[in-house]
């Protein structure tokens, strides 16, 4: 029986193959700045790059960036089988299991994370739209949607701690509530 791998691993490994494939946090962190300014004039870069890191901790977006980008390279060594190679080859247009799989790792935070990723995926903003036209430079038919959750995610969770700090509401209210027992 195998051991669990430990979280620390998982985090690096992520990590490293985002870095591999030439995708740094501030590229993400640029388009949650571009997602969230208009709603937040205040907004820093420093905050974006902060919920970038924050994302990058959750175990559903390192294990979408470690299954994706390994397909992607998968895909440029011409090892999937077909029809599959030719598929993710080509980021075939009715091909939507890259979407689900950072729609998914988009789930957790909310409804804003949702569209906004939705809205990424169509405009292809920024580090989204290099990735996806790279043709002859790589194959990132999974890559270019797991960026762009990562930063929808990390655009809901700006999104949701502005409307925290505009209601004043702090960590400890937050636990307050939990043991108040505010629902029946």
């Amino acid at each position: 029986m195998h051991k669990p791998i430990h979280s620390k691993e998982v985090t690096k490994a992520a990590l490293k193959k985002l870095q591999d494939r030439g995708v740094t946090i501030e590229d993400i962190a640029e388009i949650v700045y571009e997602m969230q300014f208009p709603y937040h004039n205040e907004l820093e870069m420093e905050d974006c790059i902060e919920s970038v890191k924050k994302v990058l901790l959750k175990r559903e977006i390192q294990h979408a960036i470690l299954v994706g980008v390994e397909l992607d390279q998968l895909a440029e060594k011409n090892m999937l089988s077909e029809p599959l190679q030719s598929i993710v080859e080509t980021d075939e247009g009715l091909f939507g299991v890259d979407e689900t799989i950072a729609l998914g790792a988009a789930l957790g935070y909310g409804s804003i994370a949702v569209t906004t990723f939705g809205h990424l995926d169509k405009n292809k903003i920024g580090i989204i739209h290099d990735l996806d036209t790279k043709r002859g430079k790589g194959i990132h038919t999974f890559l270019d949607d797991i960026v762009a959750s990562i930063a929808a995610n990390a655009s809901s969770r700006i999104a949701h701690r502005l409307r925290d700090k505009e209601e004043n509401i702090t960590s400890e209210d937050k636990k307050q509530f939990e043991d108040e027992e505010l629902i029946g």
